[in-house]
């Protein structure tokens, strides 16, 4: 397969995604902003969350299956499409007095639908496109892609939304989804074409059981993934208390929910750049299990500060946005090194599932966390047992061993 002109093809894509990625981070923060100071409620950011996660989880198998039979570009195309219908819909119920939260929760799930398809089918391209041995550095420098768009979003996010409605800040959203369109028009992505193209519910299955197989039959990876699983489980819940835990417990406002989000991104970027600019040799699980104690520790301190060190708060966030992008990418490449480029959109999708549907567990009950642990008290829970997580798995040889595996 030919991969010579890589950069300048994934030039164009990282052109498009970057709009895409930097309007919906403006409007997704708008959203939490408006969430916030509206409901004030951690049940309310929970099942947002839940709707923006759970159909991804449920159908992100299934869908992987079709990834891997169809053309990629062209799932993303329709993916971006779909999304921006939904933002577009939400746009009319917004407008409407007495917002109706079951309707804008209803098309939450549709956008995560979309996203199904979506960002399975991103992660899948690189291996068609990239060298393996640049596939670490991509992976950077779509760390550094999401890192710039987390750190001017939250303030577009927040200029949008103090001078207009929440209704017309959506808006932005579809405007990038046509730019990601458009620059994909441009070009050229393999096509891993599949004789049987419209296959029947047996051959679905059998697809979805093979990408299985591909997780289960390498102990190094399943592993990797059930830590993973029990990592997020953890980490989600108190994610999205992020407003809370600046509002409440350090005193902020609109400002400092957006400075947070910006510090973060800002981490992010320096991770991305990490990655993406420099020849890194360290092993991508080494790099995995220590991001995990270093999250973890970001978080446990983030809920053990005085109310008032909103500024080692500052720091600790930034770190924290450092350890997930170096986490991220090095996860994702490791998946890309160990499983066949045809099964990868299966794979991802699965990952995304096994990574998220407990959690959502965890989101059910954190209107309960909130109000009866206390949001600097889950904080301090959940970044201890990341740390525990991250610690475990240097002590398991199957994991560490996946850096000298072929796929």
């Amino acid at each position: 397969m030919e991969k010579n002109n890589w950069f300048r093809t994934y030039s164009y894509i990282w052109t498009g995604q970057f709009i895409s990625l930097l309007s919906s981070s403006a409007v997704n923060f708008s959203i939490m902003i408006w969430l916030s100071l509206t409901h004030k409620s951690a049940e309310v950011l929970a099942f947002a969350a839940i709707a923006g996660l759970l159909p991804q989880a449920i159908i992100g198998p299934f869908a992987g299956v079709y990834i891997d039979r169809w053309d990629r570009k062209k799932v993303m195309i329709f993916a971006d499409g779909f999304i921006a219908l939904c933002t577009l819909g939400m746009t009319f119920v917004l407008k409407s007095d007495g917002t109706n939260m079951f309707l804008i929760y209803l098309l939450m799930a549709c956008r995560s639908i979309g996203s199904a398809f979506h960002s399975p089918a991103m992660q899948a391209i690189a291996p068609l496109l990239v060298p393996e041995d640049k596939l670490l550095r991509v992976s950077g420098i779509n760390q550094m892609l999401q890192s710039v768009s987390s750190i001017a979003g939250p303030a577009l996010g927040t200029l949008a939304i103090s001078y207009f409605p929440i209704s017309s800040v959506l808006y932005l959203d579809v405007i990038g989804a046509a730019v990601a369109i458009t620059s994909l028009l441009f070009v050229t992505i393999p096509h891993l074409s599949r004789s049987d193209v419209k296959p029947s519910i047996a051959a679905v299955l059998d697809d979805l059981k093979q990408g299985m197989h591909a997780i289960y039959h390498n102990k190094g990876l399943k592993m990797l993934f059930l830590y993973a699983m029990v990592a997020t489980f953890c980490i989600m819940p108190v994610a999205i208390m992020f407003p809370l835990l600046t509002i409440g417990h350090y005193s902020g406002g609109k400002w400092e929910m957006s400075i947070i989000e910006i510090i973060w991104g800002i981490g992010m970027l320096v991770g991305g750049s990490f990655l993406g600019l420099a020849k890194v040799s360290l092993s991508k699980v080494v790099l995995v299990n220590s991001m995990h104690i270093v999250l973890g520790i970001t978080f446990a301190l983030s809920g053990w500060f005085p109310s008032t060190w909103f500024v080692p708060f500052v720091i600790m966030t930034g770190l924290g946005g450092v350890s997930m992008s170096i986490f991220s990418a090095s996860f994702m490449t490791i998946i890309q090194e160990q499983v066949p480029v045809e099964m990868l959109g299966r794979v991802f999708s699965l990952y995304f599932s096994i990574a998220i549907l407990p959690s959502m567990i965890g989101l059910l009950f954190t209107g309960f966390i909130a109000d009866v642990i206390g949001v600097a008290t889950a904080f301090i829970i959940a970044g201890l047992i990341v740390v525990l997580v991250g610690l475990l798995s240097f002590f398991n040889a199957s994991i560490m061993s996946l850096g000298h595996t072929e796929k």
